[in-house]
């Protein structure tokens, strides 16, 4: 489609749009498709898909409201934007959840059919907000968006329940023309997902179009507008969500590693794409396996890596709870293993598709007993790429699990990858070991103090393995005191010895003065946007987010006490904050959000 010539068109530089409805609406595949659109234009973006808790919620009612929310722009962005520039409502209750953060004078596109009595009732409105004045402070505009797609298919042969189905494509053919996008890609989408079924990929087509001729030929907008193409570093990029880019993270340790991968999961929000993605992978040697339980999945993966292969669990915080006692054991026995954590809003089942970080304390101390482990966590979708490899690199070259904090904004969240060079990535290694001379099971390497690896059936190295504490460097069962202690020393240097290998602590910023916002996760964006958005003015701010959350990088303390000020700001009720007063004896101040939202850059 090309821009009408008499048309106004504006340029901005950043837009940020919120989709709204019903779960039964499209609203997800709606956002993507536009998400898929500005990404192929070449835009920065980050995205904000927002479920209901509820699988299914009374349709129209507020905890049934599904939202995406998409920020792109020609600059560099962090965060999926705090105000929405556009809304588009599907039905009362979506315009009710939501209005309140549309920006002053924003669009306000809502679908006049789902506006009558019975819909305002289960939305809680009292009156019409369409005729009540509520809606005086935006640009409203009121469109039947369910009559318009079933007038514009009332030839295609479609039932009009079915018809009715694709006023969200009518939607986003709207939207297209308000920001000057082709079609095209959506088009080849919808070729592509439906082409067994001819009548609903025309259905869809048709629908897109005529929401797009619909806008032009009632001039509903006297100006559209375009966002260029964002500057980025030349390469070569696609858009990702941070399960998808984990899930490519561990397949490229296991390229690099020459080890093959073992999933061993059951299914929970939001981590089950990861299984979903993995179980697709298995040319290239990943086996999966969906467990009855929590404790079955981990005893797999522990028992993958007892064979010889990379373990991996994946869960969310309910499962980290029943994983304990097989974490605990896999940190007395020495073995690789990844436990992949997608944290979600709790406790118990809490708030299972919404986000939060509560589960930091929980991957630092949550096991009985001296059972320390190295902890990571990823800061943005794209950067759980890196952090998955690096998370298999650490569980392989030093023989003890790592635990993988992602959670579930990083985890449905997209924005740009830049796809890297394979052969760029470094080596992995293993230590694995089938040399029988000199052999006993914690014979230990000097530098990392890991133990050997060996693969049961290799002759001359069978050994014990098992929850009763090990005897130094032979590995049978010992109740001597002394030795315990000495295990769990060595157990504990072995993961403080990886902070020798770790980058030291680099501030984005200014090195000294000021106050220092530290993070970890997910408020990477927002404390990256607003800690530079304060030193444009004038402030003296400075960004330092961690990676690595067990061991801390070593150089972690005297970073922070060059600072006057160190504020931690994350998504639960201080505990980074409650781990640097505990070892560092330094004072900080928190800022906590348990709302089940991520960080806004304003709040910041």
């Amino acid at each position: 489609m090309e821009t009408p010539a008499t048309r106004a068109v504006e340029t901005r530089d950043r837009v940020v749009v919120r989709f709204a409805g019903d779960s039964g609406d499209g609203i997800q595949l709606t956002g993507s498709q536009f998400t898929q659109t500005a990404a192929v234009v070449g835009n920065d973006l980050a995205t904000f898909p927002d479920f209901p808790a509820e699988i299914r919620a009374p349709a129209g009612t507020l905890p049934g409201v599904s939202g995406f929310q998409i920020h792109f722009s020609s600059e560099d962005i962090y965060t999926p934007g705090d105000a929405p520039d556009v809304l588009v409502a599907m039905n009362p209750a979506a315009l009710k959840v939501n209005i309140n953060d549309l920006k002053s004078h924003g669009i306000c596109i809502v679908n006049t059919d789902k506006f009558k009595a019975n819909d305002l009732r289960k939305a809680g409105y009292d009156a019409d907000p369409l005729d009540d004045g509520s809606l005086d402070g935006f640009r409203t505009f009121k469109v039947p968006l369910g009559t318009l797609t079933k007038s514009a298919l009332e030839n295609t042969g479609l039932n009009s329940k079915d018809s009715e189905r694709c006023k969200n494509f009518f939607a986003l053919g709207m939207m297209y023309y308000l920001y000057n996008r082709s079609l095209d890609h959506t088009e080849a989408w919808l070729e592509t997902k439906f082409k067994s079924k001819p009548e609903v990929l025309e259905a869809n087509v048709i629908a897109l179009r005529a929401g797009w001729s619909y806008c032009e030929a009632s001039e509903l907008f006297q100006t559209t507008y375009e966002v260029p193409r964002a500057k980025l570093e030349p390469g070569l990029y696609r858009s990702i969500s941070g399960n998808s880019a984990l899930c490519h993270g561990l397949l490229a340790a296991s390229m690099k590693s020459g080890m093959r991968l073992f999933l061993g999961s059951y299914p929970i929000t939001p981590a089950s794409d990861i299984l979903h993605q993995l179980a697709g992978y298995k040319n290239f040697g990943v086996m999966t396996f969906q467990a009855e339980d929590e404790i079955a999945a981990i005893g797999a993966a522990l028992g993958a890596s007892y064979s010889g292969v990379l373990g991996l669990t994946t869960t969310s915080g309910p499962g980290m709870a029943l994983k304990g006692e097989f974490l605990g054991l896999a940190i007395m026995v020495e073995l690789p293993l990844v436990v992949i954590n997608i944290q979600r809003g709790g406790p118990s089942t809490g708030l299972p598709t919404k986000t939060e970080q509560a589960d930091l304390l929980q991957a630092l101390y949550g096991r009985n007993s001296e059972a320390p482990c190295i902890v990571i966590a990823a800061r943005s979708p794209a950067d759980c790429f890196e952090t998955a490899f690096e998370a298999c690199q650490l569980s392989l070259e030093h023989m003890t699990p790592v635990v993988f904090l992602s959670d579930g904004f990083i985890a449905n969240g997209s924005e740009p990858w830049k796809i890297p060079d394979a052969d760029a990535l470094p080596p992995i290694g293993n230590a694995l070991r089938t040399d029988v001379e000199g052999f006993q099971p914690y014979l230990r390497d000097e530098r990392t103090l890991a133990r050997p690896w060996a693969v049961p059936g290799t002759p001359g190295l069978e050994h014990r393995v098992g929850g009763l504490e090990k005897e130094d460097m032979s590995g049978n069962v010992s109740y001597d005191p002394l030795n315990h202690e000495q295990m769990c020393r060595v157990r504990a240097e072995k993961v403080r010895r990886v902070a020798d290998r770790l980058p030291l602590a680099v501030p984005d910023g200014f090195d000294a003065g000021g106050v220092l916002v530290l993070g970890w996760g997910s408020t990477y964006g927002a404390i990256t946007a607003a800690t530079r958005r304060a030193r444009a003015a004038g402030i003296r701010a400075s960004h330092l987010h961690l990676r690595h959350l067990f061991p801390f990088p070593k150089n972690l303390e005297e970073v922070l006490r060059r600072y006057d000020h160190v504020l931690i700001p994350e998504l639960n009720l201080g505990q980074l904050s409650m781990v640097v007063r505990a070892q560092f004896l330094l004072e900080v101040q928190s800022l906590n959000k348990v709302q089940g939202q991520p960080f806004k850059e304003s709040e910041i």
